[in-house]
């Protein structure tokens, strides 16, 4: 699969989860106190999930800026090239092994 296949991909599993997240995050609160305090600690969780998949999206699209700009799979610190095996575990990666290990 190209490198955009896979950046686009990964945009739109990120954007359904966020959507899906707001819409759980939106819903109407019960008026039992006991529920409202289980929806809460709920919420929390839902925030946090929320910030994974906004922290995702900005990601990606920083990855599909550096593909546009010709400068995908290069290293942001060093410029070498990002190990292939990398780039496919972990398509938004914006340092190589080497690097990221001190970023």
């Amino acid at each position: 699969m190209a490198h955009r296949d896979v950046l686009d991909a990964l945009l739109h599993d990120y954007t359904t989860r966020a959507e899906a997240i707001r819409r759980d995050l939106g819903r109407s609160h019960s008026a039992d106190f006991a529920e409202q305090a289980q929806q809460r600690q709920n919420d929390e969780v839902l925030e946090a999930l929320l910030a994974e998949a906004e922290h995702g999206l900005l990601l990606v699209r920083q990855a599909q800026q550096r593909l546009a700009e010709g400068r995908y799979g290069e290293c942001l610190c060093c410029g070498e090239p990002i190990e292939a095996a990398r780039l496919a575990a972990l398509p938004v990666a914006e340092y190589c092994l080497g690097c990221a290990q001190f970023n």
